[in-house]
């Protein structure tokens, strides 16, 4: 079933309505600073799953079926199906996005949803409860936190960006002549790349290995704000895929979408312009 465009409007406050109370199911557990009262579990390879974790999948499903019954499902934790690769709807859900922040007592963790259709995400929510941030956007109808409209960072030259970028990244970053802002890294992905949306980060390079759910809402988020999200091989993502794992991502406005993935290459390869004056 192909989505009629003029049904996105009204989607997307219904996908902001579940992602608010999927928040407060998960601010429930939430303590900031200390540790959550969720139980805490390790997946293979080690990393965490919260009780809040299940129960707000357990939620969206619910929800969601009953938002676009025709849809199919993509969720971190829910098990996946070959099924949903035949359907040209899905939902893509990450329940809270940065549980390792978020059991710690860190606030910077979301609740993302997306809406695809045909492999491309026509609505996205990414709401952080804990720190009273909803981000909204739906094709052809803009960016919005809090209902205030999005533009991203209008900077067009690498010098003096703000710049967000995996710990292995940073020491050689600091040593180019661009002399970048290194932001913090947000717990949360989703957030992260949210943050070039509101101009809050110029450009943010993401390691490998992140999933769709940490980016499908993301993607829309950033488009309608003026941003792009890409891989390194320049390709448009698509999402409903057989493999949801991605390699490097660049999210940046266009001025700097190209340098900034010339960027990440350099710094894969050993290869960057140092400044002489910083590295001695």
């Amino acid at each position: 079933m192909r989505l009629d465009p003029l049904d996105v409007p009204d989607i997307l406050p219904r996908l902001e309505r579940a992602a608010r109370s999927a928040g407060d199911i998960a601010l429930g557990f939430f303590n900031l600073g200390e540790r959550t009262s969720a139980e805490v579990s390790y997946k293979n390879g080690g990393s965490p799953v919260t009780e809040a974790d299940l129960l707000i999948d357990r939620f969206l499903i619910q929800e969601m079926q009953r938002l676009r019954p025709e849809a199919a499902w993509l969720s971190e934790e829910s098990t996946d199906s070959d099924a949903r690769l035949t359907n040209d709807q899905l939902i893509i859900v990450d329940p809270i996005d940065g549980t390792t922040g978020f059991a710690r007592g860190d606030s910077r963790w979301a609740i993302s949803i997306a809406y695809v259709v045909a492999g491309q995400p026509l609505a996205g929510v990414i709401h952080a409860p804990a720190l009273d941030e909803t981000f909204t956007a739906a094709a052809g109808q803009g960016a919005f936190l809090n209902g205030r409209q999005l533009v991203a960072s209008r900077r067009n030259t690498l010098a003096g960006a703000a710049i967000v970028a995996p710990k292995s990244m940073q020491p050689a970053l600091q040593k180019t002549a661009h002399n970048f802002v290194l932001a913090p890294r947000a717990p949360s992905l989703a957030l992260r790349l949210a943050d070039v949306a509101a101009g809050r980060h110029d450009m943010v390079i993401a390691a490998p290995n992140s999933r769709d759910w940490d980016i499908a809402a993301a993607d829309i988020i950033l488009r309608e704000a003026g941003a792009y999200l890409s891989e390194l091989d320049e390709a448009p993502l698509v999402y409903n895929r057989p493999l949801v794992t991605r390699g490097i991502l660049i999210a940046a406005t266009l001025p700097l979408l190209n340098e900034t993935r010339a960027l990440a290459l350099a710094t894969l390869e050993g290869d960057l312009p140092y400044d002489s004056a910083v590295s001695k």
